[in-house]
């Protein structure tokens, strides 16, 4: 269940609460029953796995990484007939 900070507009009395998503906020205070208003702050975000620094996206030093030469090399590594028609096409 979520925590939500609320603080008075009045009196400045600041609270936490919990409460579920459905339930709706707080607009009364507790202390002396003016408006409330709910704070938002930051949350704590913790990245896990690769991907997500700078030096994962890229290739190592003194590595090859990928460059302009290996995609126009792949073209020439595809696998070819060798000159011999297909059985689709001898029977045709």
């Amino acid at each position: 269940m979520p925590t939500y900070a609320y603080r008075c507009t009045a009196c400045g009395t600041e609270f936490d609460i919990y409460q579920r998503f459905d339930e709706d906020a707080l607009t009364e205070c507790p202390t002396c029953g003016a408006a409330l208003r709910k704070l938002f702050s930051p949350t704590g975000i913790v990245f896990k796995g690769s991907g997500f620094y700078r030096t994962d996206s890229r290739a190592a030093k003194g590595s090859s990484g990928a460059t302009g030469k290996e995609s126009s090399g792949a073209a020439s590594k595809r696998p070819s007939s060798g000159g011999k028609a297909s059985p689709a096409a001898k029977a045709s």
